[in-house]
Parts: C-alpha cells; structure tokens; sequence
C-alpha cells in the first residue's frame, strides 16, 4: 500500500485542482509517497506543526506507469527506498481518504526511522 500526506491547504487546492499539487514535490521533480511502514516518520518528521493532515491511500494499479521505488539519498537520515511517482497524481488515483489529528504521543525520529528499516 501506498499513501501520500497533504496538508489541509494541499488538500483544498487539490479539490480545486483534481490533482495533488505540493510545494516540496515541485521543487524535487516527483511526488512523494510513504509505505504505510514509513508513514509514522514522514508525519514525525515534515507534519509535525500540523494539527490536522490529510492521508490518502493510492491506487497501486492507476499510478504504476509513473511510479518508481528508489533508494534515498545519501544525504537523508532516512534509509531505504521510497516510492516516487513522476508524473500527476489525480484525485481520482486516491482510493480511500482520512482526516488525521494531532493527539498521540510523539515518538522520537530516530526510533521511527529504525522502525522502518527494521526488517523483523
């Protein structure tokens, strides 16, 4: 499974739209999407301000001609690879939608990201 995290804004304008638009997904070329292992660090680490998100499940069979799985760089904290897709993301590729609050224990980033690289 495959999921993308927008804020509320990104998710309005993504109405608007009818695809998924973000400011960080322009500036890398692709959009950035989160394997349901990986989704608790991507929350920790770039939505931690946020209040409120929206977490949309992809479908697989829709996106899959411009979706690639690629390893990090080797800049990043985080290791492994994630799934990108380069092309547009359409509202009608999402299969499913939530509303996520704010109101869990915050886990340390370097446990999360062990989390996900743990391969028991």
């Amino acid at each position: 499974m495959i999921y993308k995290v927008l804020t509320l804004d990104e998710w309005q304008l993504a109405k608007e739209l009818g695809k998924i638009v973000t400011d960080i997904d322009q500036e890398d070329g692709f959009i950035h999407l989160s394997t349901s292992r990986q989704l608790g660090a991507t929350l920790s680490m770039y939505f931690r301000s946020s209040e409120q998100v929206m977490l949309l499940k992809i479908n697989h069979n829709k996106v899959e001609k411009t979706l690639k799985l690629e390893p990090t760089s080797a800049s990043s904290s985080r290791k492994g690879f994630f799934y990108h897709i380069y092309g547009d993301l359409l509202l009608e590729d999402v299969s499913n939608e939530w509303v996520l609050e704010r109101n869990s224990f915050n886990i340390p980033d370097a446990i999360l990201i062990e989390a996900e690289n743990d391969n028991v």
